[in-house]
């Protein structure tokens, strides 16, 4: 079994999924009291976010950086970033280690992919949503069309993670409204739903709705282990 890196705390709250639904996958397919080989290390999310809203994404890059290289250290095989939106910092990162990142992007693309779907909806921050870095990957290596809330609908949805899920508060009113926002992408031809960030299942799972979701944590996590195990 080979070590899986987890770069995370953005939020602790995912990464506490992450370490979760790993460790669940392992003992799924190894069965008796196997649980994952796991090297993790775990920032502390304020600073990340406040240079996020600040623009200065070099700085969280050489922070997170830093915290990859030791992952590394730790004798992690593959790196893992458990978040969607610091992957616009990937390339960053990815300069600083020898291992292999596993980028969430791909292994939801290749989900996506796998179902027959072509136009697919994506929510998560408003750095995920209207920024490059997740989207034109989508489309450039994927050949996916993206499409996207309105203004004024990705300003709910990036809202909702900061002041509620990144701090594990679940609202039915919100639910209502990302279901709303959901059921508006689908009517402009999205075959299913990207939950383009790590929180969002806390909020909106499967259950709560028909729309095809693709929750991005979940499917990481399972490409992790299947790295791991393969």
């Amino acid at each position: 079994m080979k070590t899986i890196g987890l770069l995370g705390g953005m939020s602790w709250e995912s990464t506490a999924l992450y370490y979760r639904q790993i460790n669940e996958l392992v003992k799924e397919k190894l069965g008796g009291l196997h649980s994952a080989q796991i090297a993790m290390f775990s920032v502390d999310f304020q600073e990340i976010e406040e240079l996020q809203h600040a623009g200065q994404w070099d700085a969280t890059g050489e922070i997170l950086s830093k915290a990859a290289e030791q992952v590394q250290n730790a004798g992690a095989d593959f790196l893992l970033i458990c978040t969607n939106t610091m992957h616009k910092v990937a390339p960053q990162i990815e300069a600083a280690i020898e291992i292999p990142l596993l980028h969430i992007a791909d292994a939801t693309a290749e989900r996506i992919k796998s179902q027959g779907i072509k136009n697919i909806g994506l929510l998560g921050t408003r750095f995920t949503m209207e920024q490059d870095f997740y989207a034109g990957r989508l489309r450039d290596a994927h050949d996916l069309n993206v499409i996207l809330p309105s203004k004024q609908d990705r300003e709910i949805v990036h809202r909702v993670i900061y002041e509620e899920l990144v701090l594990g508060v679940v609202r039915d009113e919100s639910r209502r409204e990302y279901l709303r926002i959901m059921e508006t992408l689908c009517s402009e031809g999205a075959e299913g739903v990207i939950e383009g960030c790590t929180e969002i299942v806390m909020l909106v799972q499967q259950k709560h709705t028909g729309i095809p979701l693709f929750d991005t944590t979940f499917i990481h996590a399972q490409a992790a282990v299947e790295m791991a195990l393969n």
